[in-house]
């Protein structure tokens, strides 16, 4: 026979479940409608924008891959995607192809090439002794410069992604070189819905050098009772990463797929831009400082997220600060605007949209490599 104390217990129990499972119930609302608030007006704001309606230039190109692990493939693809929508004729090789055997088949009015680390250097005399025009996209400045500083004369035009290079490069006595950042690929980075595992509050992405460690560690008091994200190899190196240790993925490099879900299901990307005084893969013994933004600038931005990035130079020429992105300059700023903008989220979503309309006007790899023509095809 039940007890007037068992039985209020199971009421006290019937009860505490029913609060939870309506907070749950709340919350998925919540998060339901800022979703589809989030993607509806992204996908207006899409509709609105003018089609691209460049022609097609009668352009043969052999594109050569960087010939290098993740992540190169995935840029890879993004130029060649771009570059099937501009041109009337794409081959594609690796450096470990007879690139020479090949262009003289195709005859491609131009050779492509991009990174440059693998391709052998008598590959590359013998293309222009052939007569075929080439040109590299450096993919690494400055952090590669000790090994670009050999590579940038075998070409006849140089693309760098940092801005601090041209000089570098234009004291080596190469004729041709231009500033051309990378972008983003709207195949990949681009607004959609995520599933929960998917979600949190707070996410980052990326190597953890030194001063993403120093970040990280500063952050972890704020971090541990969030849902947060962290990713990457080496992030074993934070001391607080045993309080940590849930929220982060050691080792994972993630497919471009899975980086944009993250992204995507984020409130907030932290982007902080790698040091060029950390020796971990850094051949840039002459410490040439960077200036311009890092390639996951432009991909966090083109999914509509709120990015929130340290401060380089080249970022006011890229985006408007605090109307398509947000920066900081110190980690006591940093833990502030994280705090604001995760309470206030017509803003954010504002600033996020703002962005992402930027990054598909200008900052596509479509845009870059119509860019790029224009300079060697003028």
């Amino acid at each position: 026979m039940r007890t007037s104390e068992q039985t209020s217990q199971e009421q006290e129990v019937f009860l505490t479940e029913e609060i939870a499972s309506k907070n749950g119930r709340d919350a998925g609302f919540r998060q339901g409608r800022n979703d589809g608030y989030r993607l509806g007006y992204c996908d207006a704001a899409l509709r609105g924008l003018p089609v691209a309606s460049e022609p097609i230039r009668d352009i043969k190109i052999l594109y050569v891959t960087a010939g290098i692990g993740v992540p190169y493939p995935a840029l890879d693809q993004a130029v060649i995607d771009a570059l099937e929508g501009l041109i009337s004729g794409l081959s594609v090789a690796t450096p470990s192809d007879d690139v020479v055997a090949i262009a003289k088949k195709v005859q491609p009015d131009l050779v492509l090439v991009l990174n440059g680390v693998v391709l052998p250097a008598d590959k590359v005399k013998q293309l222009r002794q052939s007569g075929f025009k080439t040109a590299v996209w450096f993919t690494d400045d400055p952090y590669y410069t000790d090994w670009t500083i050999s590579i940038a004369p075998r070409y006849d035009y140089v693309f760098t992604l940092e801005l601090n290079c041209l000089s570098f490069y234009r004291k080596l006595g190469c004729q041709h070189v231009y500033y051309l950042p990378f972008a983003v690929n709207p195949k990949v980075f681009h607004p959609k819905h995520v599933p929960t595992s998917y979600q949190s509050d707070i996410c980052f992405i990326g190597t953890a050098f030194w001063n993403r460690v120093e970040l990280i560690d500063r952050l972890a008091p704020i971090l541990m009772d969030r849902r947060v994200v962290i990713a990457g190899w080496w992030w074993d190196r934070l001391k607080s990463y045993s309080q940590l240790s849930d929220k982060i993925k050691l080792g994972d490099w993630m497919t471009p797929m899975d980086t944009a879900s993250y992204y995507n299901g984020a409130k907030i990307v932290i982007n902080l831009h790698r040091s060029i005084h950390d020796d971990t893969i850094n051949a840039n013994t002459r410490k040439i400082e960077a200036l311009s933004v890092n390639p996951r600038t432009f991909e966090i931005s083109g999914c509509a997220t709120l990015q929130l990035s340290d401060i380089r130079q080249d970022i006011n020429n890229i985006y408007t600060p605090d109307k398509e992105i947000v920066t900081y300059a110190s980690h006591d700023e940093l833990i502030d605007k994280i705090d604001y903008y995760l309470s206030h989220e017509e803003e954010r979503q504002e600033v996020a949209l703002s962005g992402m309309m930027r990054t598909r006007r200008e900052h596509t790899y479509h845009t870059r490599l119509n860019t790029m023509l224009s300079i060697i095809f003028p």
